[in-house]
């Protein structure tokens, strides 16, 4: 799908309307966070993968999650077996 959308002043920022069936197609929901990249003077949005720790959970948890599991990779793997 290609849409036409002009480039709207918002206070000190600018923006832009998405019609809402690309939203839906993009299970995009008002509210939702999304991420804005820029590569080859393109711009592109996608609906954000990040993840809201509940309070209490350290930023670095998935860091550190990642890290436990490849370190203990193999008694990982015996655990699936039994």
């Amino acid at each position: 799908m290609e849409l036409e959308r002009k480039i709207t002043k918002i206070g000190k920022s600018y923006g832009i309307t998405i019609p809402l069936e690309l939203l839906k197609e993009h299970d995009i929901e008002p509210g939702d966070m999304v991420q804005i990249s820029s590569h080859n003077g393109e711009i592109s949005l996608q609906k954000s993968r990040k993840v809201d720790l509940p309070k209490g959970i350290s930023s670095d948890f998935f860091k550190v999650l990642e890290e436990t599991t490849i370190q203990h990779e193999e008694a990982l793997k015996g655990l699936v077996d039994r």
